[in-house]
């Protein structure tokens, strides 16, 4: 029961580790070429990274093994650790993230302005 509970926070904290990552990198790298400045800074880019391996590996870490572990079958030892559904999650997830970051990071400021001149004509 502790194995497979174990496995799965594992699992869990890889596929969090993995989005986060990718869209950091991507957000920097893009951001860097488009905007000639990268939106994140090293400094910044490292206190995300911290703020999130931290929190992710205590939520992971303190998740108790429940009986219905025991229900299913176990892994097998040749199974990828990354899972063809994960990598589907981790991909629609950081799709999902990008695009809200590069909304606010592009568009933001034109939005913002839009809703304030709408707040002051009310």
């Amino acid at each position: 029961m502790w194995g497979r509970n174990v496995y799965d926070s594992i699992s869990k904290f890889l596929q969090f580790q993995l989005t986060v990552n990718i869209v950091a990198v991507i957000v920097a790298f893009t951001g860097a070429c488009i905007t000639q400045d990268s939106p994140l800074k090293a400094v910044q880019m490292l206190w995300v990274n911290l703020i999130m391996d931290t929190f992710a590996s205590l939520a992971l870490a303190t998740e108790p093994p429940t009986e219905a572990l025991l229900l299913r079958k176990p892994y097998g030892r040749n199974k990828p650790l990354i899972s063809r559904t994960m990598m589907k999650n981790i991909l629609g997830h950081a799709v999902y993230q990008l695009t809200l970051i590069f909304t606010l990071l592009f568009v933001g400021e034109k939005l913002a302005q839009t809703q304030c001149s709408a707040h002051e004509q009310l």
